[in-house]
């Protein structure tokens, strides 16, 4: 039995932590990894081939990470329009947690980060392989119906203060433990 190799594409803030993530990525042997400079070229290259998972961050430059997923997920004419996406961003406010919803990012992972740790994030959401949303629905956001509602006090019982991840939705609520966006 053949394992298929999964595409990874990481498109991040800079030259430096783009090639350390992809070294990072590359190190497992089933990830094919590709790196991109800019969203033109992640475009063209979605244009022709497959990608398996996307990791984005949301501290780069041009438009917000949020405005290039929803472009991806409306697109028709790229290969791989529902593809899993891992954001990565140094905070996340309340309007960037709904943003991201209704694009349709899976997970946002804050940084700084080690880069292994969003090598597991990375192998989860493949084994996981779950997206927000369904295509062709015009609904991007994670299902919400049995949704327990979140607890208003400031601790968090479930999550270590040393998280990287900010949990969106309560225990059970979806499908990952690491800040499920769907």
């Amino acid at each position: 039995m053949t394992i298929r190799t999964k595409t990874i594409a990481v498109l991040a803030a800079n030259p430096a932590l783009n090639a350390v993530l992809t070294m990072v990525l590359a190190g497992d042997s089933r990830l094919r990894v590709r790196p991109f400079d800019s969203e033109a070229e992640l475009f063209a290259y979605m244009d022709i081939a497959a990608l398996d998972l996307l990791v984005v961050d949301f501290d780069r430059a041009g438009r917000p990470a949020y405005e290039m997923v929803e472009a991806i997920r409306l697109d028709p004419t790229l290969v791989s329009r529902d593809l899993p996406v891992i954001a990565l961003t140094r905070a996340i406010t309340p309007p960037m947690r709904q943003q991201s919803i209704s694009a349709g990012i899976d997970e946002v992972v804050l940084k700084p980060m080690s880069p292994r740790h969003l090598l597991e994030r990375v192998q989860a959401r493949l084994v996981n392989r779950s997206v927000v949303g369904h295509l062709g629905s015009g609904y991007r956001g994670p299902e919400r119906r049995n949704r327990v509602p979140m607890p208003h006090s400031d601790i968090n019982p479930g999550r270590r203060y040393s998280d990287n991840v900010v949990p969106l939705f309560p225990e059970g609520g979806a499908s990952s433990q690491h800040l499920p966006l769907g």
